[in-house]
């Protein structure tokens, strides 16, 4: 079987440590994550942010005033995926941190995660889709080589 196309768009914004984020994030990584989650081809830019960015964004377009680890922006599935995936730097470390797992490990995490929310998954819709999401970035992480992230 093979995988989707991807064109990608990898942008780092302003971030203080960006060589660390760089190198957590090269572009053949980001890449294969990315093209695990796809069901279809899709155009994606992944940009990495700082907090002041992050928190911008959540606040503007989801009302809630914080910075979190990733936002996606989808604005079409068919016939490809469109979709921004916006994951804040700060945030993603303290979590990778807190978590005791791989900066790379953790962007991974979240690279799959939010790919599956530009495909239409939520986990916020009810406790099935929840799990069903869950299941699914499970089998992701696993065929890339990861552990379970929820354990």
């Amino acid at each position: 079987m093979s995988l989707p196309s991807l064109s990608l768009s990898l942008q780092f914004g302003a971030l203080s440590q960006a060589e660390v984020h760089r190198a957590a994030l090269p572009r053949h990584r980001v890449q294969r994550a990315i093209r695990h989650a796809l069901e279809t081809d899709a155009e994606i830019t992944v940009r990495i942010v700082d907090e002041d960015e992050g928190r911008a964004l959540n606040r503007d377009y989801r009302g809630k005033d914080y910075a979190t680890n990733v936002l996606t922006f989808d604005y079409a599935t068919e016939p490809l995926v469109m979709a921004d995936l916006v994951l804040c730097a700060p945030v993603v470390a303290r979590e990778a941190k807190d978590l005791k797992k791989s900066l790379a490990d953790h962007y991974t995490h979240l690279l799959v995660h939010g790919t599956l929310h530009a495909q239409g998954w939520d986990h916020e819709t009810g406790e099935a889709d929840a799990e069903a999401m869950e299941a699914r970035e499970i089998e992701i992480l696993a065929g890339l080589g990861l552990k379970n992230p929820y354990r």
